[in-house]
């Protein structure tokens, strides 16, 4: 079942995915209203400067009330807590979202393991009141964002959603994992069409200041060194932009079906009686960090200072998504090169800060 010309509340697009995705959507003609709270847990110059990309100017932007786009016609932005049920409540019942895709989160690993409340508010408190928003003021489809963060301590690689992921290693993945769990509880119950979608590393033009790239970027071209962790022995699974945008709108338009031979003796954890399932979206191509700093030397012309560290509490060495289930139920296909996505990504970063 496919619906085009949707409305459909696309939260957290003050950042990257968010951004991206509200660009996408308003092109193949949906009615979009974006909402994030504009915190300050990185540099919000930048989350003001999507903003502004998508017609958003800073000095209309008002808690709680709806400012239209001066680029897109058919786009809308809120100021919003996701934990304000209230407004949260009155935003759903005025616009009436056939599709709600909930981005918003608070992010980061190592940020969890000092300020783990606000791990709470945002993804788990929050995540219940879009819960019930949807609940209250029905949708056709509830996408969310989990992430590659729920497989934790598991070692079998690639990852699979088919898998078990109950060993998480942060309070950020552990509230993710939450969400996914409170999502099928509401499929069940109230028969919401949820998605979870765990993220791979994605990266790309207007990323986040915390995330690798965005860091290495900036130490390398100011001559500074680099931190590179568990003595560089780690990969993971880069998953540029645009492909993780292209997973997001194909599941969009296909709303998630309660799948007939699920078997409670042998219970699949990416799918259930429900109209409940989870995908990975990543690239399935694993790059060492090691590559990926000298991939990154080549695109800037400049060598890399590098401090070896020990490994960091919360992380994992390794990061590689099973994406087989998108590739057949969705035709996914990630065609972004690590070369590529980079030098896309640096040419960005130097346009953006004047380098």
């Amino acid at each position: 079942m496919k619906y085009k010309q949707m409305k459909i509340l696309v939260t957290g697009t003050a950042g990257f995915i968010g951004f991206h995705l509200a660009q996408k959507l308003l092109d193949n003609g949906n009615e979009i209203i974006g909402l994030d709270n504009i915190n300050d847990y990185y540099d919000v110059r930048l989350k003001l400067g999507r903003l502004k990309e998508t017609g958003i100017e800073e000095d209309k932007i008002e808690y709680g009330k709806l400012i239209k786009s001066n680029k897109y016609e058919a786009y809308q932005f809120i100021k919003l807590n996701l934990e304000d049920n209230k407004n949260i409540f009155k935003l759903f019942k005025t616009e009436k979202f056939d599709v709600v895709v909930n981005l918003a989160a608070q992010a980061g690993v190592r940020y969890s393991l000092t300020n783990p409340q606000a791990y709470i508010n945002s993804n788990i408190t929050g995540f219940l009141n879009i819960l019930e928003a949807s609940r209250y003021y029905p949708v056709k489809h509830l996408v969310y964002a989990s992430s590659s963060s729920v497989y934790g301590l598991n070692t079998q690689m690639p990852f699979s959603v088919c898998n078990n992921a109950d060993h998480p290693i942060s309070l950020y993945a552990t509230s993710k994992k939450c969400c996914e769990l409170m999502a099928h509880t509401y499929s069940h119950l109230f028969n919401i069409p949820t998605t979870g979608l765990r993220f791979f590393t994605a990266y790309g033009p207007w990323g986040r200041p915390d995330m690798a790239l965005f860091i290495f970027t900036r130490s390398i071209l100011e001559g500074k060194p680099i931190q590179v962790f568990n003595n560089g022995q780690m990969q993971r699974d880069f998953t540029y932009i645009d492909d993780v945008i292209e997973g997001i709108n194909k599941i969009i338009e296909k709303p998630a079906q309660p799948n007939e031979y699920w078997n409670g003796n042998n219970p699949n954890p990416c799918s259930s009686t429900a109209p409940y399932r989870l995908y990975n979206i990543g690239n399935s191509s694993p790059v060492k960090l090691m590559d990926f700093v000298k991939t990154l030397e080549n695109a800037l012309g400049k060598k890399a200072i590098i401090n070896y560290q020990p490994m960091q509490p919360g992380d994992v060495i390794a990061t590689w998504a099973d994406v087989e289930d998108l590739k057949k139920d969705f035709n996914y296909q990630p065609n972004t090169t690590i070369k590529k996505g980079i030098e896309k990504f640096v040419e960005w970063y130097k346009e953006f800060y004047k380098r």
